[in-house]
């Protein structure tokens, strides 16, 4: 635990003048960076949006148990819009975004409502980013030698944009391959969401960066990958660089 009340290791920060506060309801648990705390604001944020995606979950019970991309509906709600879109992108169930969807909504409208002019929420390891200034996410990939010893560099020029963490060996996320850790950074952070999940379902072995690359190399606005599987470490996209820590 770090020096804020109940919050995991994971969420620990370097010095900002940014406020850190968190936000918890139902399944959704925010760390928020922005100019002032606005943990009431949040909350109040994270109810109007779940509660159409709670409604649609109702009403299409699919849409939660699917592991694979689901049809575009028109009417449904703009956040199931958003992970509908991502899961075609990536090629995963809807569900696989909701993390990083959930984050960038309430980044977005917390910056539209000029109640901050920066922001930082992290959703269970899903980041949307949207500083002023570089910042630098730390890698946490269990056992591997490179866990927390290295940092992805994220420019501020390439904010606002998602940063997404899925692991087989690390929280809950359901991955199919044995990846310790695959981040996605994307422009959409719904979509490196689903994406982290996707690359990671296709790592088995070190041969299978392979695949990843392939696959990359084909999706609009994807700003880099990093994997690790023990002690080796797959990074892909131009514009993205690593330091250690």
């Amino acid at each position: 635990m770090n020096k804020y009340s109940g919050i995991p290791f994971y969420r620990t920060i370097s010095s900002t003048p940014l406020k850190a506060f968190r936000v918890v309801y139902k399944e959704t648990d925010l760390f928020v960076l922005a100019e002032k705390d606005l943990t009431s604001e949040t909350l109040s944020l994270v109810r109007d949006i779940r509660l159409p995606l709670e409604a649609y979950i109702l009403k299409n019970p699919q849409f939660l148990k699917s592991l694979e991309p689901l049809p575009e509906d028109s009417r449904a709600p703009e956040i199931v819009k958003t992970m509908l879109r991502a899961a075609s992108i990536a090629g995963v169930g809807p569900m696989a975004g909701v993390a990083g969807a959930i984050a960038e909504k309430v980044g977005k409208a917390l910056l539209e409502k000029r109640l901050t002019s920066q922001v930082a929420v992290e959703n269970g390891g899903d980041i949307f980013l949207a500083l002023k200034k570089d910042a630098k996410v730390a890698l946490f990939a269990g056992d591997s030698p490179f866990s927390g010893k290295i940092a992805l560099v994220i420019k501020s020029k390439l904010m606002p944009c998602g940063v997404c963490t899925s692991s087989a060996k690390v929280g809950h996320s359901l991955s199919l391959g044995t990846a310790d850790a695959v981040t996605v950074v994307h422009k959409d952070t719904a979509t490196a969401d689903a994406l982290a999940t996707s690359f990671g379902n296709m790592l088995n072995t070190p041969d299978d960066f392979k695949k990843v690359a392939t696959k990359a190399e084909k999706v609009r606005d994807l700003l880099g990958v990093v994997a690790v599987m023990k002690d080796k470490i797959f990074v892909f996209g131009k514009t993205l660089k690593i330091e250690p820590i």
